[in-house]
């Protein structure tokens, strides 16, 4: 099953103040602001939602096809996803704008400054999917996740009336969308993604209940957190996975991408959607062991061994076959 991962590629730049801001600040002077703060460090971490499912994907073995704008700084980043088993031919290029980043300054009591520049990132809506399709023979299923909002409505459109089917996913693009707009990359959906309070605005903006959101989409997927993850269906019984036992909770940056990173590689496998969601929370328990979201290892006797544990030998037996890693 070739599944594509459309959404943002983008690198964090995160620098850490030894000192307080609110020490730099005076009152009467916020209206003309004019600070340089010296940092002590900088760490620069590779992200955007779509480059951190393909990476898990990749991980495991199931040969995701990267679908996302970039800027001619890329070339590193590429190399990177490309060692890592993710296909990253069908990323744009482009040749004015730099890969979208995130800059962000912490001080000593954990106030934040920060920025988003876009880039490249808006170029994603000049992407046809199927100059993608075409190139690697088909697509089963476009996971679209939160991108420039006009590639993502493109995207759904040309998914509909190709008869691709796709996964919504609009995630951090959700707070600024209105009922419309979410209805219209909801319906006809094969897979619906969300985290609980996200599922909650969903329906609050849209003004569908659950019951007709399920008669909208195929499967809808809800991370619940520490509680893993709820499946519901029309007509079908609710099916919920729980989370393994972490090791260490290190840094939750990253975990929902990697949830969807082990569901997605489930099922282009063909696997049933309760190993899909399994595998999706044993990814997200590494995640959430590790410091940034495409910085951990999956060892397959380690991953192996505590997915049995969690889930039991039968589980591990029916996915042991596909799981890759070292």
């Amino acid at each position: 099953m070739r599944i594509a991962v459309s959404g943002s590629i983008a690198t964090d730049h995160l620098m850490t103040f030894p000192g307080r801001f609110a020490d730099q600040l005076v009152g009467d002077q916020l209206h003309t602001v004019s600070l340089s703060f010296l940092v002590d460090q900088l760490d620069v971490r590779r992200g955007g939602v779509a480059a951190n499912i393909c990476f898990g994907m990749g991980q495991l073995g199931a040969a995701p096809i990267l679908v996302g704008a970039a800027g001619a700084d890329f070339d590193e980043y590429r190399a990177w996803l490309d060692r890592h088993g993710v296909d990253t031919e069908s990323v744009r290029i482009s040749e004015v704008l730099h890969t979208a980043r995130f800059v962000c300054t912490t001080d000593a009591d954990h106030n934040q400054l920060g920025s988003f520049y876009t880039g490249a990132m808006s170029e994603a809506r000049l992407i046809e999917l199927k100059t993608v399709a075409d190139r690697v023979g088909g697509l089963d299923l476009v996971h679209i996740g939160a991108d420039d909002p006009e590639a993502m409505r493109r995207h759904t459109e040309e998914c509909r009336s190709r008869g691709i089917p796709f996964a919504a996913d609009y995630s951090q693009q959700l707070a600024r969308m209105d009922g419309e707009e979410i209805r219209a990359l909801t319906e006809d959906a094969a897979y619906l993604f969300s985290n609980e309070y996200e599922g909650s605005l969903i329906e609050s903006k849209t003004g569908w209940t659950g019951e007709e959101i399920l008669a909208k989409v195929g499967t809808r997927v809800t991370t619940l957190g520490a509680r893993g993850v709820l499946i519901e269906r029309a007509g079908e019984p609710d099916l919920r996975v729980g989370c393994p036992q972490e090791e260490t909770k290190a840094d939750p940056t990253g975990v929902g991408d990697a949830l969807r990173a082990g569901f997605l590689a489930g099922l282009a496998w063909g696997t049933t959607l309760e190993r899909s969601a399994q595998l999706g929370c044993m990814l997200a328990t590494l995640v959430i062991e590790t410091v940034g979201t495409q910085e951990y290892e999956l060892r397959r006797g380690s991953f192996m061994e505590r997915f049995a544990k969690a889930y039991g030998h039968d589980a591990a037996d029916e996915v042991r076959a596909h799981v890759q890693g070292g």
